[in-house]
């Protein structure tokens, strides 16, 4: 029996082409020029004050239309305008909005060819995708956000919309990302403020104008076009309350950097470096099909491409001939021809980096496969699909994000070396693992560092399923529960207290001098790694309390005090393997042994606040953390993922994981029960922890230690280093292995340090800004918002029945 491709082979292909002819009716009645869509009125794109830049045919390079290029004011007008719909937006109501989504979804199924014939002309992919992949998805996420709208009372109580976002998004899937901002945004009950990509606008102003026709009401969708210009003004403006960026990685630092300190909520949805993982025993055969799928669909400029291909060395070179008869049938021409394979690049700009970094990788002595048959036509952006061997793993086409149809292959010998080489990377935004194996191939899923694993199956996504990365890949989620809380704001947080005065102590007075040759040195060390330290540096503090009495001295930590920490962090990585039950026990057995020194603890922070009676008293604190302790003992078992059925015949499985290390600078007030209500949520869903405590008041946290070498608590899980929290925090927030920095000291300067020093490695911080927090309070100092700060959601997709 002849195989798929000798049948290939032999088959011959006559042209199949799609009428344009709609797509170009619609931008002749518009006179092929656009202005801006704010606050539900077209601007004048002829207008004396507006720049016009041409969005062109990546087929061809023949221009399309003039779009206009947004202003500063016009970013303003269109701010303002979202401004003032938005109030009366939420009080619309969830089943409100969701008429409005579910017209929406409705609209664009009726349009759906033209959509997908006007988004290949303007973006260059083949017709195949935008017609049955890009719109069928678009018009589904509007149908699930129309459903959440509806739920959002019941299933998120005690949230609130955001208010005014800004969205931008790249040009690769301009209206899927469209859908992937608007349809939650609205959900939630926000107006926004929308720029598609300079290089591929004209789906969205196609989408302004079903608003208009589902009834959307003026000034909740505002579409502004522009090229980088635009985005800055978007991002530095202060009336956005939340800004939402899908592109690259560079760029998302620049947008960390600029909101710093802000307030603005952010998520970042940037680039990629997908591993794809072949095992030995793998359907060879089918794994091929879905590497086709995965790195060359939209010509490979797919953040979550599987542009590196790991596969088994048993069966490399069987692999890698099949993969090349593969793609030696691969066709490439006219987008709008249903039966080409491969498309235009967005621009030449694209096509020139590709090339360069190709040819790079031949000059270095890599083998570059490209089949000859693949005709380049004479006009337009084109590359022809291209495989890789031969690189190192350290080599620029093994590292950096091409963006294009280009494949990087290397081998392996075993799960765990796979698994390495899968990590070894700065991104960590997809993968793919196929296997017959499925306990191996669940085995290997969750240990490789990527936000979506898909299991024998590439590019499967849907609204209902959580889409985002780890790493340089950015923060935030796509779609499913955990997009949708991306939108909202928990009504706690608008009930903060403002920031607490620490209370400055009395004169101080000198320790009196001991006559005991014996007395005991009252100085508190470091924490590290279970076990405890002298400051690097040498130097010590005097700790004094409210009455200016000396308490005891602590040391000052230093750059190589964290980075030691860090060191014992990253060894204690069997906490997060260990089961959520075993980390249940070991905090309830802080508890109990912190019960057990109730009142010295008590005695100790009385002894530095000056706490004596009330609702807050030393007692009652030291009484509220050991409940706090239970509370997340309690959560440690209890926080579980989700199983979610998407359109597909499978399942995908959501995983609330630790996040790594974190770094968390605690509060001034509140010394004992601040740093328990956030260190104990850290280290209950397995992450592992370098906390700085209370700079005024640290001694409660140092009291800690024999607390936990007496409750089984693995050394290295909690390090503590005591300092200066402004010196320790911007040390945590550089630190490269460190996932995470919280800091709710209440220094608004600090904070927005810690937030623009995260963009060098993109690291997900929490910070409190200039507000207190009621850390009495369950609904201000715990809850699953604490849990969603604490992990990440992984999605696993497990097709089955296919």
């Amino acid at each position: 029996m002849p195989t798929i491709n000798e049948i290939l082979n032999t088959m011959e292909y006559g042209p199949a082409p799609e009428s344009q002819k709609e797509a170009q009716a619609w931008l002749e009645q518009r006179g092929r020029k656009f202005g801006l869509f704010i606050d539900g009125q077209w601007s004048d794109p002829e207008g004396d004050e507006n720049e016009l830049f041409a969005s062109t045919n990546p087929a061809d390079g023949k221009p399309l239309a003039e779009v206009t290029q947004a202003t500063p004011g016009d970013v303003n007008r269109a701010v303002e305008a979202a401004r003032r719909a938005q109030p009366a937006w939420a009080k619309l109501g969830g089943h409100g909005r969701a008429k409005v989504l579910y017209a929406i979804a409705r609209l664009m199924q009726k349009h759906a060819r033209l959509f997908a014939v006007l988004e290949t002309l303007d973006n260059g992919k083949t017709i195949r995708e935008t017609r049955d992949a890009d719109l069928p998805l678009v018009a589904r996420h509007f149908y699930h956000h129309a459903g959440w709208a509806q739920l959002l009372d019941e299933e998120f109580p005690n949230h609130r919309p955001v208010g005014v976002v800004g969205q931008i998004v790249p040009w690769n899937f301009p209206m899927l990302m469209l859908a992937w901002k608007i349809a939650p945004a609205l959900a939630a009950g926000n107006t926004v403020v929308f720029k598609p990509a300079e290089f591929t606008p004209l789906s969205a102003l196609l989408f302004a104008e079903i608003c208009v026709q589902a009834g959307v009401p003026a000034g909740v969708v505002n579409i502004v076009t522009g090229d980088g210009r635009t985005g800055e003004a978007i991002v530095k403006h202060e009336g956005i309350d939340k800004l939402a960026f899908t592109g690259s990685t560079e760029v998302g630092r620049l947008i960390r950097e600029a909101t710093a300190g802000s307030g603005k909520k952010l998520s970042l949805e940037l680039g990629g470096k997908s591993p794809y993982i072949v095992f030995d025993d793998a359907d060879l055969d089918a794994a091929v099909e879905g590497l086709v799928d995965s790195i060359w669909f939209n010509q490979g400029q797919v953040c979550c491409a599987g542009s590196r291909l790991l596969v088994q060395e048993s069966v490399e070179e069987r692999f890698l001939k099949k993969l090349k008869s593969r793609m030696d049938n691969l066709r490439l021409g006219s987008p709008l021809d249903k039966s080409m394979d491969i498309g235009a690049l967005v621009d030449p700009i694209q096509r020139q980096r590709i090339h360069g970094l190709v040819e790079a990788a031949r000059s270095e002595g890599c083998e570059i496969y490209q089949p000859s048959a693949c005709e380049i036509p004479a006009d337009g952006s084109w590359f022809p699909p291209t495989l890789i061997t031969g690189a190192s793993t350290s080599a620029a086409v093994a590292q950096a994000e091409i963006f294009g149809p280009v494949l990087v292959a290397m081998s392996f010998r075993t799960p765990a070396e796979a698994v390495q080489l899968a990590n070894n990377t700065v991104y960590g935004l997809a993968a793919c693992v196929w296997s017959e194996n499925i306990s191996l191939a669940l085995d290997v899923a969750p240990a490789i560092k990527a936000g979506v694993v898909w299991i024998n199956t590439a590019n499967q996504f849907d609204a209902a399923c959580g889409f985002g990365g780890y790493k340089e890949s950015g923060y935030g989620r796509e779609g499913g529960r955990e997009g949708l809380y991306e939108y909202l704001v928990p009504v706690s947080e608008d009930a903060r207290p403002a920031l607490p005065a620490v209370a400055k102590p009395a004169a101080f007075k000198p320790a009196a001098p001991s006559a005991d040759p014996f007395a005991i040195d009252r100085t508190a060390k470091l924490y590290i790694g279970g076990k405890q330290a002298r400051p690097d540096g040498a130097y010590s503090r005097a700790i004094h309390g409210a009455d200016g009495a000396f308490l005891g001295e602590i040391g000052e930590g230093s750059r190589k005090d964290i980075r030691n920490a860090v060191e014992a962090a990253h060894k204690a990585g069997g906490w997060t393997k260990a089961t959520a039950h075993n980390r249940a026990q070991v905090l309830y057995y802080i508890a109990e042994n912190l019960a057990a020194r109730g009142r010295e603890f008590a005695d100790r922070i009385a002894a530095q606040t000056g706490s004596q009676g009330g609702a807050n008293s030393a007692e009652k604190e030291v009484q509220a953390s050991i409940e706090r302790l239970f509370y997340w003992a309690a959560w440690a078992d209890k926080y579980d993922g989700a199983a979610h059925q998407p359109p597909m015949h499978g399942i995908t499985v959501a995983l609330n994981e630790a996040i790594g290390v974190i770094g968390i600078v605690c509060p001034n007030e509140n010394p004992l029960l601040g740093f328990i209500s956030l260190v104990a949520p850290a280290i209950a869903v397995g992450n592992r922890v370098i906390a700085v405590p209370s700079e005024a008041h640290p001694l409660s946290a140092t009291d800690l230690y024999q607390v936990f070498d007496t409750s089984d608590l693995p050394g290295g899980v909690v390090n503590i280093v005591t300092g200066s929290a402004d010196e320790l925090a911007r040390t945590l927030a550089t630190h490269s292995d460190i996932d995470a920095v919280w800091r709710h000291d209440g220094s608004a300067e600090g904070c927005a340090e810690v937030e623009r020093l995260s963009a060098g490695s993109l690291k997900r911080t929490w910070t409190g800004g200039a507000k207190g927090r009621d850390w009495f309070s369950v609904q201000q100092a715990a809850g699953r918002t604490v849990l969603q700060h604490a992990t990440q959601v992984k999605n696993i997709w497990i097709p089955y029945g296919v």
